[in-house]
């Protein structure tokens, strides 16, 4: 399959360098990178990376409505 992908000059360039002092070409290096991401499952949102949202306790569940400004009581800003 083809696609096509934006690469900033400076990167590319690098890659172009990289690719003739190993002996490969870009297209190897670029299938190597996703191949290597996708096997060690880097590019998977684990549990800790995920982003934690204040719990706001009501004595009565269901029965809190919050407008824009009463979030305010609940959930300190700095």
């Amino acid at each position: 399959m083809r696609t096509t992908i934006d690469i900033p000059d400076s990167i590319y360039r690098e890659m172009k360098v990289y690719a003739a002092s190993e002996g490969t070409t870009i297209k190897r290096i670029v299938l190597e990178g996703i191949v290597g991401r996708l096997r060690s499952g880097a590019g998977a949102v684990k549990q800790m990376d995920r982003p934690r949202f204040p719990v706001i306790r009501s004595r009565q569940p269901g029965s809190l409505k919050l407008g824009e400004e009463g979030v305010y009581e609940y959930i300190p800003f700095p």
